[in-house]
């Protein structure tokens, strides 16, 4: 599925949806929202590229960070719980109907706390058949391939989930 195709699957079955972003800077959201319409359906985004902000804007576990890092496949299952239930809360809408998607790992040049460059973690967080899902994957080629081969993964997983 592509974003606009995701964006009609979500709109025609009741659901919003919320994003929170790491390595990927924006991109994922800044896919959705090239989308005419998208405001139907997409909540908001934040992009916590700071460690810290994992756990202050999204409620990542403090000692799950410290002990794992920023990019572990945890971290962005509640990165997307996270940002699931912050948006839906924030806007007063029924967290039943929000799925949150969220992408955290390593673009390079260098690795992070001795993970590879190229390891990506995609989770959503969504109601019932929906459920919570994290992909892992391990890209190669340089910062930018690796961003955007993340959205395309996220979007496909996203696809994926919807389709169950």
């Amino acid at each position: 599925m592509s974003a606009a195709e995701i964006l009609k699957n979500l709109e025609f079955r009741g659901f919003k949806l919320a994003i929170a972003e790491s390595l990927t800077g924006g991109l994922l959201s800044a896919e959705f929202v090239s989308v005419a319409g998208a405001s139907k359906v997409l909540l908001g985004s934040i992009v916590a590229y700071q460690t810290s902000l994992k756990h202050e804007l999204l409620g990542v576990s403090r000692t799950l960070l410290e002990n794992q890092g920023a990019v572990d496949p945890e971290v962005a299952a509640q990165m997307a719980a996270g940002i699931r239930t912050k948006l839906a809360n924030k806007t007063n809408t029924d967290e039943s109907q929000v799925i949150g998607i969220a992408t955290t790992g390593v673009a390079g040049p260098d690795s992070q706390d001795g993970i590879e460059v190229g390891t990506v973690y995609v989770a959503i967080s969504g109601p019932g058949s929906i459920g919570d899902a994290v992909f892992a994957h391990q890209f190669s080629g340089g910062r930018e391939a690796i961003r955007t081969a993340t959205v395309s993964e996220a979007i496909a997983a996203l696809g994926e989930c919807l389709a169950q």
